[in-house]
């Protein structure tokens, strides 16, 4: 906790900066997956990433439902014919 309180205390609004860019980035990264993913389901995903941050297991789901689909079975069939 102390290393918290030097962080907020030192003035160093870059670093603070930097912490919550890459927090926000964690907390939204099935988000960011779906938007690559092409998902049709990207809103409620984008949705459900709010308030699943708060619960690990949550946010795994939410991460699963954003990385599994249509797409991911597009390249798997691509990659069983090419074998």
């Amino acid at each position: 906790m102390e290393f918290i309180d030097n962080i907020v205390a030192g003035e160093n609004y870059a670093f603070i900066t930097l912490i919550l860019v890459a927090v926000a980035v964690l907390w939204f990264l099935p988000a960011i997956l779906a938007l690559m993913f092409n998902r049709k389901h990207f809103k409620l995903i984008l949705l459900a990433c709010i308030p699943a941050g708060f619960s690990l297991i949550a946010w795994g789901g939410v991460l699963v439902w954003a990385t599994t689909g249509k797409v991911v079975e597009k390249y798997s069939n691509q990659a069983k014919a090419r074998e």
